[in-house]
């Protein structure tokens, strides 16, 4: 639970040590709006996510699905500076798939954490093995940072990429490699 006033205190003083005057009309409300950010921008710290797994549906095949391009935006836990990107979630059921917009959801809730990217892509993994069941997942997470564009060694446009594989996906190069062509049509 974000504790609003402590997040107002602490841009107070952020503010005040990089020398400006919080008492000026521009940010005499920062600390207020910061502090109501924080709550909406870190609104998985407190989101269980078997929420939206555990609600599934019986099916008579076991086909592959894949989701792919999910958007999704991060703060990065080194330098409280966002990370965005797409994520990319592939699983082979066992008798059972969740909703379509269940896999967005749980990116949803590891995202709005204060994170890193190679976390966020295990977590989604273990997740998605734990709640639904399946014979394998296969993640891919792909982003831009902050850190490294605005700061630091400033290379607007790089990316990082991230994967995780569970089950079946683990040593199956006939899965992953449709698991590639499909996310990149």
């Amino acid at each position: 639970m974000v504790d609003q006033k402590k997040i107002e205190e602490a841009v107070r003083l952020m503010l005040e040590g990089i020398g400006e005057d919080v008492t000026r009309e521009g940010l005499v409300d920062t600390p207020n709006r910061i502090a109501r950010m924080y709550e909406e921008i870190y609104k998985g710290m407190d989101e269980d996510v078997s929420k939206h797994l555990t609600k599934t549906f019986a099916v008579d095949s076991n086909e592959i699905v894949v989701e792919k391009n999910i958007t999704f935006y991060s703060v990065c836990e080194h330098h409280m500076l966002p990370f965005y990107g797409k994520v990319h979630i592939a699983y082979l059921p066992d008798g059972r798939v969740a909703g379509l917009s269940k896999l967005a959801r749980t990116v949803e809730v590891f995202a709005r954490r204060l994170q890193i990217q190679e976390q966020m892509t295990g977590q989604i993994a273990e997740a998605v093995m734990e709640y639904l069941k399946p014979q394998g997942v296969m993640v891919m997470v792909e982003a831009e940072h902050m850190c490294m564009t605005m700061r630091g060694v400033a290379k607007p446009g790089s990316q990082t990429a991230t994967m995780a594989m569970r089950g079946c996906f683990e040593d199956n190069l006939r899965l992953q490699q449709y698991f590639f062509e499909m996310i990149r049509r």
